[in-house]
């Protein structure tokens, strides 16, 4: 079994940055791939990014390419989310994801076998 929990979400201005966090527990992070995806209100969920085990494979949902960037802490075994440049569309609840398939950096939901609980980004504008 993997557990993931997020941390760090918030109410922030447009503009602003903000760091997800999601401790991984039960597997290595380096066993296992890692993705972020996202659901605002009244919306279907959505992939934002994910990164393969060996961390060499990223994948970025073309919304966030260039103010997002999905990293670890291998010694923490732990997942980030680093949002740069955020805009109120980036209002969602983000969940961490986990998928056992390690050499994939997937943005396909339903490959994803592990889910956090999801921690809430508000975005004000």
């Amino acid at each position: 079994q993997v557990q993931l929990v997020e941390s760090g979400g918030g109410l922030v201005q447009a503009g602003d940055s903000l760091r997800l966090s999601c401790a991984v527990s039960g597997r290595r992070v380096l066993s296992i791939a890692t993705g972020w995806f996202r659901q605002a209100p009244g919306k279907e969920r959505e992939f934002v990014a994910a990164v393969n085990g060996r961390g060499q494979l990223t994948n970025y949902a073309d919304s966030v390419k260039g103010r997002f960037t999905i990293s670890r802490d291998l010694d923490k075994n732990t997942v980030y989310l680093q949002m740069s440049s955020l805009k109120p569309e980036d209002t969602a609840t983000y969940y961490c994801a986990a998928d056992r398939r390690s050499s994939y950096a997937s943005f396909r939901e339903g490959e994803y076998e592990y889910w956090g609980q999801g921690t809430q980004v508000t975005v004000s504008s």
